[in-house]
């Protein structure tokens, strides 16, 4: 945690940054490459279930494709975490006991964040000692389009404090922040309260994850690691489906930030249906034939 110095935001130029990552997305990359980025991308998602219908046995059978994306190829590797609603938390504890997926919860009041502090404390305290390795918390985007930001920072201090061991990811809802200004200026504030990554979206409004906008949020990453040598993660959610738009993400960080963010352990996907898609496309890249959608689950 830093003291909060937002200073003199740099502004960001929209058309640099559209042009960049239209640049970036015209590269191609040979098949070994491919498969290899297929992979490191598969490694890298949260699989995530979030919908007012989940059930026990939902979370279970995604927990278990989480473990084993696809039993024909078992050589792959299992996915970064499974991300629950806090009553579900239990449930994944108990399917992924014995491997080293990871359990994220969204926590303060997802996904609006219209709650007391206390409320929201609670609740993450709730959520770790059920078993939950990462938070997943949402800001108080009113109080930050308000020019609040001391108590937006205050709040993700407080939740930082009340997830102990866990690790902290502070979803700025980039939808609603109007401006990349305004993007910049959210991330380096979450980021000197103390977060270990910063999310773009809850995923439950539109637009959510953008290239662009993830493209402003990983430069705010790198100003800040070039100002206090601690390296936070970066975790676009919300609309990233298809492979090709996988690899074009772990593009932007590699030519943003550098081959050691292009871990799990300071990247993520934050999707349900991507996992298919990467699924797809290495067994394309494996046998040269596509198989059909139907063939893999839809957990």
């Amino acid at each position: 945690m830093d003291t909060l110095d937002l200073g003199q935001v740099k502004a960001v130029d929209q058309v640099g940054v559209e042009e960049r990552v239209a640049r970036l997305n015209s590269r191609s990359i040979k098949k070994e490459s491919k498969i290899q980025a297929l992979t490191l991308a598969l490694s890298m998602v949260d699989l995530t279930t979030l919908a007012g219908m989940d059930t026990p046995g939902k979370v279970t059978q995604l927990c278990q494709k989480a473990k084993e994306p696809h039993a024909e190829l078992p050589e792959l590797p299992s996915v970064a975490a499974v991300c629950v609603y806090p009553n579900m938390v239990k449930v994944a504890q108990k399917a992924l006991r014995g491997t080293d997926i990871n359990i994220a919860s969204v926590s303060t009041s997802f996904p609006s964040g219209m709650n007391t502090l206390e409320a929201k404390i609670e609740e993450t305290q709730k959520v770790v000692r059920d078993g939950a390795d990462e938070v997943d918390m949402v800001i108080s985007r009113g109080e930050f389009l308000k020019g609040n930001y001391e108590y937006v920072y205050d709040e993700i201090v407080a939740i930082k404090e009340a997830c102990g061991e866990a690790h902290l990811k502070v979803i700025l809802e980039t939808g609603e922040l109007q401006t990349y200004e305004n993007v910049r200026k959210a991330s380096k504030l979450a980021m000197q309260a103390g977060a270990d990554f910063i999310k773009t979206s809850t995923g439950k409004m539109s637009p959510a994850a953008t290239q662009p906008v993830t493209l402003v949020m990983l430069e705010a990453i790198r100003d800040y690691y070039y100002n206090t040598d601690r390296m936070v993660g970066m975790k676009p959610a919300g609309g990233i489906r298809k492979a090709k738009q996988a690899i074009q993400y772990l593009i932007l960080v590699k030519e943003t930030l550098g081959s050691q963010w292009l871990t799990p352990d300071y990247f993520r996907f934050g999707a349900s249906s991507l996992v298919n898609d990467l699924l797809m496309q290495i067994v394309k890249q494996k046998t040269g034939v596509y198989q059909s959608p139907d063939y893999f689950s839809n957990d």
